[in-house]
């Protein structure tokens, strides 16, 4: 059943479980970001981004950053203010910093849940990984009380270097920790100077899978094959991976939602059981509109034996708590085959992991299929041929992730890549989107707004009839969303309601004329990112960070 944005909005501000407050902050939000691009946004003109591709606003170069794991709480609870201890990065709000929909103190001393929200220190920034299933999420939300996390999202350590917390009464509760300016410095640093959000959400409930085709292609629905385990619906299993997009998927002609990670069918370096979708995904409307994209993650590229065995220590978190990273024999393979999106598709498939046939034609469809290796976003950079639109993976080790990642790595990438994209020419006409793929299951103290309902099997309290195919509850979890960019509003903070599928639509908005994927897809009912954004400013600002605390170094207007 197809709906118009303002119907989309009017559902957006009806959770199953309703919550006065809530819902009154919802609709003004809700019918706000419904409207946003309906309009021209002020300021905006058409511009040309490569040539012969206009572009609805000033911006023609989209940078998305997709980090794993982390709710809004995790890294925003206490904003603007942090606990600075002694000899730990500092962070003092500046004046006029607008508050958040954080943890009062009063919610933290009085929470509904067996544990209480607790700091996480930075010398603790390696935890361990949280439950983040489907239903997990669902059953930890419980309709709303939000009094569940500790029993149902709390997961035990997986090796002696983790910080895995205990409650008095022997319960794992890690789920329950947050960290503030003195750990994920950078991030409360980049709020301070540019825009971010406190009301976004992941697009539906679940890991990292979903949440990465939800990015991509606004849906987890249209599964042709994959593990019983991983897949709502009745599809075959899809066999071992193929290495080549002219290797079919099997199908008996029904199609599955996807519930959980697996990896991709048409990818040589996945593991176990894979799957396989069919549909359109974002590349596929970029290539038919002749715009320029790619995909970029680190480890794609494969070794001399054909595996993509390139690995890492925690090189930042070693440093601060005095381990050598040449000698830490804990590593992480680089490259996560069910975090590349478009490996599932064989429209947009790179299966062997080749290297585009130059330089020149990164973000052009050749055998590369606008699938790369990290360092290619990097040569085209320096070339002069950065893509209209990409995406960057960091590597394993920092991209954020609890248990083969933490919040200092991931900080090391993060500020590695802005501080080097503020010094390119192209910085002036930029936006850099900081955005996450699941919040791990980690605490979040607010109810996402159910947008499309589901009662399957598979679901807890998601409402009484299933919107669509099912298993695809949303909004999931509440997480972090920022801009940077010359463009973004700053020192704000958007109260306006977006999910996962709003960079979707800002693509398809700014590039493609407001197409949608699909009658489906959530991309038709997102709201707009446009409350983030400034078009009438001139000044091009640089926030230049220190990678290894997080710190400013510099920062330049003109």
């Amino acid at each position: 059943m197809l709906h118009t944005h303002e119907e989309a909005a009017a559902r957006a501000i009806a959770p199953v479980v309703r919550r006065p407050g809530l819902v009154r902050s919802a609709l003004g939000a809700g019918l706000a970001t419904a409207l946003a691009f309906a309009l021209p946004l002020s300021g905006g003109r058409a511009v040309s981004a490569p040539p012969g591709v206009e572009t609805r606003t000033p911006i023609k170069h989209l940078v998305v950053i997709f980090q794993e794991n982390h709710s809004f709480d995790g890294y925003f609870a206490t904003y603007p203010v942090a606990a600075n201890p002694q000899g730990q990065p500092p962070f003092r709000a500046r004046r006029g910093t607008p508050s958040v929909n954080g943890l009062t103190p009063a919610l933290i001393e009085h929470n509904p849940n067996s544990s209480k929200p607790f700091r996480i220190d930075r010398s603790q920034a390696y935890t361990c990984d949280q439950d983040h299933e489907y239903t997990k999420e669902q059953l930890a939300r419980n309709g709303g009380l939000m009094d569940r996390f500790p029993r149902f999202d709390a997961q035990p350590p997986t090796n002696p270097r983790q910080f895995c917390h205990k409650s008095p009464a022997g319960h794992w509760d890690t789920v329950m920790g947050y960290f503030d300016g003195n750990t994920v410095t950078a991030y409360w640093n980049y709020a301070q100077h540019f825009a971010m959000s406190d009301n976004s959400f992941a697009t539906m409930s679940g890991q990292s899978t979903r949440g990465a085709l939800n990015l991509t292609a606004g849906d987890t629905y249209g599964v042709l094959c994959g593990p019983k385990s991983s897949v709502y619906g009745d599809v075959p299993e899809c066999g071992g991976p193929a290495s080549s997009t002219a290797t079919p998927a099997p199908t008996s002609g029904r199609l599955g939602t996807f519930v959980d990670d697996t990896d991709p069918f048409w990818d040589v370096c996945s593991e176990g059981k894979p799957a396989a979708l069919t549909g359109r995904n974002i590349g596929d409307l970029l290539n038919a509109a002749g715009v320029t994209w790619g995909w970029f993650q680190g480890g794609f590229t494969r070794g001399a034996d054909g595996t993509c065995s390139q690995s890492h220590p925690l090189e930042a978190f070693d440093r601060v708590v005095g381990v050598d990273p040449a000698t830490d024999p804990l590593r992480f393979r680089d490259y996560v085959p069910h975090h590349n999106p478009f490996q599932y598709f064989a429209s947009t498939a790179n299966p062997q992991h080749l290297p585009p046939t130059s330089v020149a034609m990164v973000g052009k469809t050749d055998q590369a299929n606008h699938l790369y290796d990290l360092s290619w976003f990097w040569e085209a950079a320096r070339a002069g041929h950065l893509p209209a639109v990409s995406f960057l993976k960091a590597p394993a080790y920092q991209n954020g992730h609890p248990g083969n990642s933490n919040p200092l790595d991931e900080q090391t990438f993060v500020v590695e890549t802005l501080n080097r994209l503020q010094r390119l020419t192209e910085w002036r006409s930029m936006a850099v989107i900081i955005a996450t793929d699941d919040s791990d299951g980690w605490y979040d103290h607010v109810m996402p707004p159910i947008v499309n309902q589901s009662n399957t099997p598979l679901d807890f309290r998601c409402g009484s009839r299933t919107d669509g195919p099912g298993a695809r509850c949303g909004y999931g979890p509440r997480l972090p969303l920022l801009i940077v960019s010359p463009y973004a509003r700053e020192n704000y903070v958007s109260h306006a309601l977006t999910d996962q599928t709003s960079i979707l639509r800002f693509i398809e908005d700014n590039w493609l004329g407001s197409q949608r994927i699909s009658g489906i897809s959530f991309d038709r009912m997102a709201g707009s990112l446009g409350d983030m954004f400034d078009f009438t400013q001139a000044k091009v600002r640089r926030l230049f960070l220190d990678p290894a605390t997080g710190v400013p170094v510099s920062t330049r207007r003109r």
